[in-house]
């Protein structure tokens, strides 16, 4: 009995020195930082900007942030805008004075409608677009973080004169070196 405790605490005891000294340095891990483009697009998607936060691109939360407003900010007004046709051409209907008795006929009345909602639904898509479009940068922004864009990196524009191939004569343009 004594000789399996012992068999037992020694095979213990090397299981768990053996899981010890098998453990890795991982310090060199934890302190590389994965910029996740998946992160970024799913940060705006939550939240409008957010992705932009994530990727420290501070100064274009602003951009996001006046585009969608200002786009819902004219859209609002110019469903107001329709309400006050639609009411006026409903009491119209209605045989009632409206606001608008003796300066705009019902075509006019269906016309001023049609405009102001092409406008509310411009607006619409003008803010969808937005929230797109800073959702498609976020994740671009997260995939290029790690683009090495250092000093080997040039491009060279020059003055440059090219042999035309059929008149054999000579042309001035500009000619570009591009270097890696």
């Amino acid at each position: 009995m004594a000789i399996n405790k012992k068999i037992y605490s020694t095979i213990f005891l090397l299981l768990i020195c053996s899981i010890c000294l098998s453990q890795t340095d991982t310090t060199a891990f934890s302190t590389l930082k994965v910029h996740s483009p998946k992160r970024a697009a799913i940060y705006s998607t939550v939240v409008p900007g957010l992705g932009q936060i994530y990727n420290k691109k501070y100064w274009k939360l602003p951009i996001v942030y006046v585009g969608i407003g200002g786009f819902t900010y004219f859209a609002i007004d110019n469903q107001k805008e329709f309400n006050r046709y639609k009411n006026a051409y409903i009491l119209r209907e209605d045989g009632k004075d409206d606001e608008f008795m003796g300066i705009l006929n019902e075509q006019a009345l269906l016309n001023e409608m049609d405009r102001w909602r092409k406008y509310r639904d411009l607006c619409i898509a003008g803010a969808v677009l937005i929230y797109a479009l800073q959702i498609i940068d976020a994740n671009i922004d997260a995939h290029l973080m790690d683009f090495d864009i250092g000093d080997n990196l040039s491009v060279k524009l020059m003055p440059s004169q090219f042999n035309t191939r059929f008149s054999r004569s000579t042309v001035m343009g500009f000619g570009c070196i591009i270097n890696f």
